[in-house]
């Protein structure tokens, strides 16, 4: 896998999640009346089921780290480098989607475990391309 399709199916994961959650909880809810359509969480208590409140916050993750991820992806080509970005950038968004995968599945102590892994590797690996970049 390339780098830029690592990306590219990064943003697609990034979109799926609230289209799972906002089309099995949100539109179902407001067209059946049971919500408003102007009914917003943001500044008031979450009242959605806890597998779509961890769904929420697995797409948040996912917006945080994307824009790092994409940058270091776009300046590894802007530098001629980008086959330091392809070595490892499949396994960047692998780790993402097991990241969020195990988010959704549960807050026990060896999935929030689970899930600070596959951040760290994530972490790791973009680390990794950064110092390969500048040092290469």
């Amino acid at each position: 896998m390339t780098a830029f399709t690592a990306v590219l199916l990064y943003a697609a994961w990034t979109l799926l999640l609230p289209v799972v959650y906002a089309g099995t909880r949100r539109v179902p809810m407001i067209a059946s009346g049971r919500k408003r359509a102007d009914h917003w969480e943001r500044g008031n208590p979450n009242d959605d089921p806890a597998l779509l409140a961890r769904m929420k916050n697995a797409h948040a993750n996912c917006t945080e780290n994307f824009p790092v991820f994409a940058a270091i992806v776009v300046v590894a080509a802007l530098l001629g480098k980008i086959a330091i970005a392809d070595a490892v950038a499949g396994y960047v968004l692998y780790a993402r989607i097991a990241q969020s995968v195990v988010h959704v599945i549960g807050t026990s102590l060896p999935l929030i475990a689970l899930r600070g892994l596959f951040y760290a590797v994530q972490v790791v690996l973009m680390l990794w391309m950064i110092v390969r970049l500048l040092t290469g």
